[in-house]
């Protein structure tokens, strides 16, 4: 797998930086992208965070709206327009912005969570709620699907 995986928790340091994982440092210099793209969560107390793969992917969204349409116009604000690149540094630190703080609550951990294309900073305690209650929606979502489906294909 290429992409995000597994959940992280570290600590930040005095001067308001944390560590990315090294297996998400990874998939960042696989991906080639300069930085790190960040942005609010729609939907999460989170900030969404990648390279050119998250970006194709809004890109990808945002072409479904017609340009120059209040509908596009608020997409592209939510996902550019509210959005920034931090600097990582040599060592694989990003420095924690007002914008993550704000959309948040971090204070000395951060939790980064893995979702394939991308990943999620959270604070660690919002994240274990997230976490299980997303435990028991997949588990009922997959439940929905039926024998058949968890099997990999029609009975």
């Amino acid at each position: 797998m290429a992409g995000f995986v597994s959940h992280f928790t570290n600590r930040l340091d005095a001067k308001g930086r944390v560590s990315i994982p090294a297996p998400f440092r990874a998939v960042l210099a696989r991906d080639g992208f300069e930085g790190l793209y960040c942005f609010n969560s729609t939907h999460n107390p989170a900030v969404d965070a990648g390279g050119n793969q998250l970006l194709a992917e809004i890109k990808t969204q945002t072409e479904k709206f017609a340009k120059l349409t209040s509908d596009h116009d608020m997409l592209a604000a939510a996902l550019f327009g509210d959005s920034e690149i931090l600097k990582v540094d040599g060592d694989g630190r990003m420095t924690i912005s007002d914008m993550i703080r704000e959309q948040t609550g971090l204070s000395d951990q951060v939790t980064f969570v893995g979702l394939d294309y991308k990943f999620q900073i959270w604070e660690p305690q919002k994240y274990r709620e997230y976490r299980a209650e997303a435990q028991k929606r997949a588990l009922a979502m997959l439940s929905a699907l039926g024998p058949a489906s968890s099997q990999g294909g029609p009975a």
